[in-house]
């Protein structure tokens, strides 16, 4: 792509062991107060979005035409340079209304930031990363302020990945290293801390294993999903020399498997990189209205005994982020989840299916990292007497849908449902509170 938990909580996780012993089958090993994992605090109208399959990445984003020609491709998600110092292209057609024509036209978006580069390595030309800790730390906390604001002009939302362009630069200078680490690090925590998911992209040999290298340090905030470039023609996301696939191994990896070249579809070409992905992407909302004849009550959760938050009238148009399962009406038991927080039952809005989910809305889910050094036991109920189903390796992302009360883990009892139907305590995972629920994930 060369265009602090206290100490009190240590403690209880200890006693925690001796309480449940072997049979509960969790990972009772002190969680990191900071990094290595640290909390995303998603906003209220927050989701995550995910992508598994063919994308492509070019300098330019293609024109609106270009991308509808294209839907005779294998492709269904566009990798878009958004913000960097180092963007070297112009971006003529990217705007918040081809944001959302694409969008609707079926299509996941990769938004890019193509920001400082490595003091040792990347072009000559290039604005670089200090060499000075502190300084290298700020300038990645400005990258991802400024990465935000750019998303957010294109409407992209939060719970959006926003991935951070680091092109390739030498193993041996330890200075360039921290510098780069140092960077990254800073780029995740505050992405996090404005409720967007950290993505990296990197050589794999020139780059990556130097992130996988530090995958548990306490020195560096790890990020949520690793993009690699390895021009093999290759497009497997495991196998990677020296990132092992317990690492970001739950939709949190990308590949660049085949740099520039040309592609024609529908009578179009465009000079492309080819990429494989299971990962996290851009967050945006859908147009949708109101279908009922009446006043149409948006809730707190997704179901009829929750709060009413506001009222639309009929025909009213509604942003739609993400739909989660919810009690049934009419013929659906679908709620949609509008940017505002709230939800309205998707009986009552003019989505394509009338009984289910309807493409391209996503599922409501917030991806947070697992932060049991030896993994997480998944089960198939909210609590460690259940049958063990799964589990989640350190460092993966803990797709939440909703939670629940179980049985006693550490510090809370509250357990994490995740999108495949397993739970897991929430005591090991990095939601903001490790006592109660964190919003905005809902209740069960």
């Amino acid at each position: 792509m060369s265009r602090p938990r206290s100490a009190l909580r240590r403690l209880l996780a200890v006693l925690s062991a001796c309480v449940l012993g072997a049979s509960a089958g969790l990972a009772l090993a002190p969680v990191a107060t900071a990094e290595p994992a640290t909390p995303v605090g998603y906003p209220a109208g927050a989701t995550a979005t995910r992508y598994a399959g063919l994308a492509f990445d070019t300098c330019t984003a293609p024109s609106l035409a270009t991308v509808q020609a294209w839907s005779a491709s294998p492709y269904r998600a566009l990798g878009v340079y958004v913000s960097g110092v180092n963007r070297t292209c112009a971006q003529p057609q990217l705007t918040a209304a081809w944001v959302a024509s694409v969008s609707h036209l079926k299509w996941r978006l990769l938004p890019i930031h193509k920001g400082l580069q490595p003091p040792c390595g990347a072009r000559p030309s290039d604005a670089k990363i200090s060499t000075s800790p502190a300084t290298a730390r700020s300038q990645g906390t400005s990258a991802a302020g400024e990465a935000v604001a750019a998303a957010k002009n294109l409407g992209m939302l939060t719970g959006s990945a926003l991935y951070n362009d680091i092109e390739n630069y030498p193993q041996t200078d330890s200075a360039c290293r921290a510098a780069v680490l140092n960077y990254a690090s800073a780029w995740t925590k505050e992405l996090h801390r404005l409720g967007y998911v950290s993505g990296v992209y990197m050589n794999l040999t020139l780059g990556a294993k130097q992130l996988a290298d530090v995958y548990t340090s306490t020195t560096y905030a790890r990020p949520d999903a690793l993009w690699i470039a390895r021009y093999d023609g290759v497009d497997s996301l495991k196998g990677w020399a020296g990132v092992a696939d317990s690492k970001w191994a739950v939709h949190q990896r990308a590949k660049q498997f085949r740099g520039g070249h040309d592609e024609t579809y529908g009578g179009v070409t465009v000079n492309i990189d080819t990429d494989r992905l299971d990962a996290p992407v851009a967050t945006v909302a859908y147009s949708y209205k109101v279908t009922s004849t009446t006043t149409l009550n948006a809730r707190t959760g997704p179901s009829t005994s929750y709060s009413v938050a506001a009222t639309y009238a009929p025909g009213s148009a509604l942003k739609v982020v993400c739909q989660a399962p919810g009690s049934k009406v009419g013929t659906t038991s679908v709620w949609d989840k509008l940017g505002t927080g709230s939800y309205v039952s998707d009986h009552y809005v003019n989505t394509p299916s009338t009984t289910g989910y309807s493409s391209p809305l996503p599922r409501c889910t917030y991806p947070y990292q697992v932060t049991s050094p030896s993994g997480l036991t998944e089960r198939s109920g909210p609590g460690a007497g259940y049958t063990t189903v799964g589990t989640s390796p350190n460092g993966a992302l803990a797709w939440v849908t909703c939670q629940r009360a179980g049985s006693t883990v550490g510090t809370t009892k509250v357990w994490d449902r995740l999108d495949n139907g397993h739970y897991v305590s929430d005591y090991y995972v990095a939601t903001p509170s490790n006592t109660t629920y964190s919003k905005p994930a809902p209740r069960c």
